[in-house]
């Protein structure tokens, strides 16, 4: 599903250059469930944007869905994402004017899906996450980890193959952390893959393989598939 050769980006400004990854080569397959850990600063967060087609490299090549995409225009970028991407932050990034069922309603009407399909689908997936009580909450009217939720069901709405989580425990008590966790291991299970930037070893543990990154260099991998035994 992704495969990187050599992906690396640059910042600059006039005085200073830094380099936040540094010729990353990885392959991700379809259905694995993978943990991207390391100190704040060392690319996570860069490596996650590119792959998730928010940014473009500076240099390399990055193969997603069967495409080489690092070359792509932001138009290009963004129809890609658009019902093949699902992301998931760790502040939630809910729109508080909307209502519980209208955030997640918003994915498919990005993807233009017809109305009687769009009220069925999101109805299941408030279903699927225990969400249907909460339907006409705002946000400020919700826990941490029911935002987190609501936050989840719009990244799976869409049916997006791929989903991309920086930090989503990152706001959350460990209760919560840990029942966000579990959702997303239930989607890995049922085919989603997921690549996920966390600080926490413990949640690190749910995915399948874990990928260590130190100024911007992947350093080590391991096996995850221990933290939901």
């Amino acid at each position: 599903m992704i495969t990187t050769e050599n992906l690396t980006k640059v910042f600059r400004t006039e005085e200073v250059e830094t380099t936040a990854l540094n010729e990353i080569a990885l392959t991700i397959q379809a259905g694995e469930f993978v943990a991207v850990m390391g100190p704040s600063g060392c690319g996570k967060s860069t490596l996650l944007n590119i792959l998730g087609l928010l940014d473009s490299p500076t240099a390399g090549r990055l193969e997603l869905f069967g495409r080489e995409v690092s070359r792509y225009s932001e138009r290009k970028r963004a129809e890609i994402r658009k019902g093949n991407i699902g992301f998931v932050f760790q502040s939630f990034n809910l729109i508080d004017e909307l209502t519980v069922y209208e955030n997640v309603e918003l994915t498919l009407l990005y993807q233009r899906v017809p109305g009687a399909e769009r009220r069925q689908r999101v109805h299941e997936i408030l279903e699927r996450f225990n969400l249907v009580p909460r339907r006409k909450h705002f946000p400020q009217q919700l826990s941490g980890g029911q935002q987190q939720r609501v936050a989840v069901a719009r990244a799976v709405v869409g049916n997006p193959g791929l989903i991309l989580a920086d930090e989503p425990t990152g706001n959350l008590d460990s209760a919560h952390g840990e029942e966000v966790m579990n959702l997303l291991a239930r989607l890995n299970e049922d085919g989603t893959t997921i690549i996920m930037v966390t600080h926490s070893a413990s949640y690190a543990a749910y995915a399948r393989r874990i990928i260590y990154l130190f100024d911007g260099v992947v350093v080590t991998e391991a096996a995850g598939g221990v933290g939901h035994a």
